[in-house]
């Protein structure tokens, strides 16, 4: 048992960045069980991708996919054995889910849309506040900052404010890597990551196998596995203790040596 929790990732869309994360309903159940036996302590499952330049679905397009998974986990009482977070921000899909089973929304815009903060209060879920600059069409157009670490800080306190105000009490805090973000950007933020533990809140990292990696060592996402356990070890030195990653077998085996190196009494 580690002290990080693993959430892996699951996307219900063709167009996700990583082939590997992909699924479809008829390998859904497989591929949850196949996850949890790896190790997930979270499942984190998504139908409309946010890599850099995607165009938005519908919010009636992203039910559609999500609602026979949904089924499926709820039928199978697959949370049970393991939580499930919804990677979304439509208000739709998100009561939907959290009426089956699900309990941790995980919002790319960090709760900006109220009602998203209403339907994660009534089910009393988690919430992930995660911080992009723009959206996921226009986030990588020359991102800037005053401060990269103050600037998000100060979000992080106004959304934590506005969460509260809703009824949401249970927050954790996600930088956004690769959201707005140039290389500096994020290797600031990881290597300041533990200056937001002032908040209070719980830290979730997902580097895993983003353009970061390829940015420092040209390699496609097929090959960035190596680099993806380098910045989520060092994420979880700097106090993060969530990690979001699409390889939770690997993943697992190098937390649970690295924390077992750091622990020794």
């Amino acid at each position: 048992m580690t002290n990080t929790k693993i959430m892996g990732v699951l996307n219900a869309n063709s167009d996700s960045f990583y082939q590997g994360s992909r699924f479809d309903i008829s390998q859904a159940s497989k591929k949850i069980e196949q996850m949890i036996e790896d190790g997930a302590d979270i499942i984190d499952i998504g139908a409309v991708s946010s890599k850099p330049g995607s165009i938005p679905v519908s919010e009636d397009e992203e039910l559609r996919r999500i609602k026979d998974i949904a089924n499926t986990i709820y039928d199978n009482k697959y949370f049970e054995k393991v939580a499930f977070s919804i990677d979304s921000y439509a208000p739709k899909v998100i009561d939907y889910v959290l009426n089956r089973g699900f309990t941790i929304v995980n919002d790319i815009t960090g709760l900006t849309n109220d009602e998203v903060c209403k339907v994660t209060a009534k089910y009393n879920a988690s919430a992930v506040i995660m911080h992009m600059q723009n959206d996921p069409k226009t986030m990588q157009d020359n991102p800037t900052y005053e401060n990269v670490v103050e600037d998000i800080d100060n979000y992080f306190a106004k959304q934590i404010l506005k969460a509260k105000d809703f009824g949401v009490k249970d927050i954790t805090l996600d930088v956004g890597i690769g959201f707005g973000k140039t290389l500096k950007h994020n290797l600031e933020l990881l290597r300041n990551l533990e200056y937001f533990k002032h908040h209070g809140c719980e830290l979730l990292i997902g580097a895993s196998r983003k353009s970061l990696i390829d940015k420092i060592y040209p390699s496609s996402i097929e090959e960035r596995l190596p680099g993806s356990l380098a910045i989520h070890l060092k994420a979880i030195e700097n106090k993060a203790s969530i990690i979001r990653c699409h390889d939770v077998k690997e993943h697992k085996q190098a937390i649970t040596v690295f924390e077992a190196i750091n622990n020794l009494n």
